[in-house]
């Protein structure tokens, strides 16, 4: 295993230079949440129920963080919808948010064409494509990203004015503090896991390593069942690895009787159970007995906690952890963080096809 110590190895394998978007990531907030609260969203979307946030992948882990983060506010319900339509109980009490970085995803274009032909309110967060061009052709408001990098690396933009808005038109209290707080948790955190810090301190260099050659599971629950989600998805892009997450108490019921067979998988299986004080006290009780049953089970895993006294602290420092691990995962396989070249050819075929 290569030595994540070196700092020669960051340049060779990162030339597109991912690690300056990790380090970015509480700038980036910052800046989203500000440029966020100044934005102006005509008065009549606070006359809503349901919010349909329509994206997929990088552009879409904002709105699933955000429902994880608003479950226990009555309304509006929050939806995150990744198809190429929408559900069918769009009317005129739902704000329809389609969200795509490039403003060029296929399934969100199509979603947000829908929606032109339906009496709800509707958004646009992007960089631009011909996502805003339909957007400013029917006079919808458009939330204009100011980052350059890959959708994955612009979580910023696409949870922190999601969180806005919602504050913006009255759904939930004043989060300012608590946004404050959950950048200095992200800074703290930043200091400890940079490429600078040596393995023996870094506690992301050491996951990573110790994830090297596995089959990554995460576990998450409540709050952190979008977290869990993003480290699949970090592992998958980043480090073009195998990753899957699964949720509490709903694991519970299935996949902790699943570690029987085929026994050569225990082996190369490596759980992560992401935790946070915040959690029912029942589910809390559930990660311990999983633990026990890992264990019985010879299977490696290991319990992450949370940072923070809020919740949204909470979730982003694991967020923001599991970034970390993904990166330092990808230059341990000695590949290039940055392209996802599988998903280039895939949506390459789906453009040539006349369906």
């Amino acid at each position: 295993m290569i030595n994540l110590d070196n700092l020669k190895l960051y340049k060779r394998f990162d030339p597109a230079d991912m690690l300056a978007h990790l380090h970015g990531l509480p700038k980036q907030c910052r800046e989203a949440w500000l440029k966020a609260g100044e934005f102006a969203l005509p008065s009549n979307y606070a006359d809503i129920d349901k919010v349909v946030i329509s994206g997929m992948g990088g552009s879409a882990i904002g709105g699933d963080l955000l429902r994880n983060l608003t479950s226990s506010v009555a309304k509006p319900i929050i939806f995150v919808q990744r198809d190429y339509t929408l559900p069918a109980f769009i009317d005129d009490k739902t704000l329809i948010i389609a969200s795509s970085y490039s403003g060029m995803t296929e399934e969100t274009i199509s979603a947000f064409s829908q929606a032109l032909s339906t009496n709800s309110k509707k958004l646009v967060i992007t960089t631009g494509g011909r996502l805003k061009t339909l957007a400013e052709g029917k006079s919808v408001p458009v939330f204009t990203i100011d980052y350059a990098g890959p959708p994955r690396a612009s979580l910023g933009y696409s949870f922190m004015p999601l969180l806005a808005f919602l504050q913006k038109l009255g759904f939930i209290e004043n989060k300012s503090a608590e946004v404050e707080e959950m950048l200095q948790v992200l800074e703290t955190l930043l200091s400890k896991v940079s490429e600078d810090v040596p393995t023996r301190l870094n506690p992301a260099k050491q996951l990573a390593s110790k994830l090297f050659g596995k089959v990554v599971i995460i576990y998450g629950a409540g709050i952190l069942s979008a977290a869990a989600h993003r480290w699949k998805t970090q592992i998958n892009e980043n480090s073009k690895a195998w990753a899957f997450s699964e949720t509490f108490p709903e694991l519970n019921h299935n996949a902790v009787v699943g570690y029987e067979f085929p026994k050569h998988v225990a082996k190369q299986a490596y759980v992560i159970l992401l935790h946070s004080p915040s959690l029912h006290p029942k589910i809390l009780l559930r990660y311990q007995v999983t633990s026990e049953i890992l264990e019985k089970a010879g299977i490696e895993h290991e319990t992450i906690d949370s940072q923070g006294k809020d919740e949204l602290s909470q979730i982003m420092s694991l967020v923001f952890l599991g970034d970390w691990v993904s990166y330092y995962l990808a230059i341990l396989y000695e590949t290039d963080p940055s392209p996802v070249k599988v998903i280039d050819y895939l949506k390459k075929r789906l453009s040539d096809a006349e369906l």
